[in-house]
């Protein structure tokens, strides 16, 4: 006959076992219901029309799997010309990751475009000429996108940031901001515990705007985080913006500042 101890002990386990598979299933759930509302942008409608400092843009959804032959090659385009350097000798290998990242069935897209009725002197034809990439697929001109994903990190289902990449001339006028405000609040409705998304430690100005301007902070699970000697050799930190006190715990560093 087992003591009562042992009884309890085994009673206990199997409460815990419930308790864990049912806190499972709710995460499971969220990220389902996240993923089955097929336009995060119809919730934020006043957030999709953006006109400020010279530029006249709107947004639209779009999905990896369905992205037209077009489009695929402008956003690898894009990320080369963004991200070429930041990677450095990495990017060959990072480039091809990328390439698989961007049409799997789970990318979620903001696609921006240029307005219809945008006057041609909002942005200069100087400032066109710099930017390295062209938009040849159908409809107005694209300008950026991106790319976004709902995970689990430490229990914790997240928003997680992909890609935001905009061309050169669209650029430090308020737009890459108005992106993030609506990344949190597409997190928020669909009830993630945080946004994240991975800077490289050689892009200074991404690194800035998210750590200065929008308060992202380092995550505990980043690289520096986990083991900071280990961490001097990876190129990347991994931020976050937590909305709630479990995620905040699991997700960020007690010393953290925001």
């Amino acid at each position: 006959m087992e003591s009562p101890g042992r009884l309890r002990s085994s009673k206990d386990k199997k409460i815990k076992r419930k308790e864990v598979l049912a806190k499972q299933r709710a995460i499971d759930e969220i990220i389902k219901t996240a993923y089955a509302d097929k336009d995060h942008l119809s919730s934020f409608l006043p957030f999709c029309n953006y006109e400020r400092n010279g530029l006249s843009v709107y947004l639209e959804s779009g999905f990896g799997e369905t992205l037209s032959s077009s489009m695929k090659q402008y956003i690898q385009n894009l990320l080369k010309v963004n991200m070429e350097v930041a990677y450095g000798p990495d990017w060959q290998t990072e480039e091809k990751v990328k390439c698989k990242e961007m049409v799997a069935p789970e990318a979620r897209y903001i696609i921006v475009r240029e307005a219809p009725h945008a006057k041609v002197d909002e942005v200069s034809s100087a400032e066109r000429e710099m930017t390295a990439t062209c938009w040849m697929g159908d409809g107005d001109t694209v300008v950026g996108f991106v790319h976004y994903r709902f995970i689990v990190e430490e229990d914790i289902p997240v928003l997680y940031v992909y890609e935001l990449q905009l061309e050169s001339h669209v650029r430090r006028r308020g737009l890459g901001k108005r992106l993030m405000q609506l990344i949190e609040l597409i997190a928020r409705k669909n009830r993630m515990g945080a946004v994240m998304l991975t800077v490289q430690k050689a892009n200074v100005s991404a690194m800035n705007f998210y750590r200065i301007k929008l308060r992202y902070a380092i995550s505990s699970i980043s690289p520096s985080r986990v083991d900071p000697l280990r961490g001097l050799d990876k190129n990347y930190e991994i931020l976050c913006k937590t909305s709630d006190g479990e995620a905040k715990a699991k997700l960020e560093d007690a010393n953290n500042e925001r």
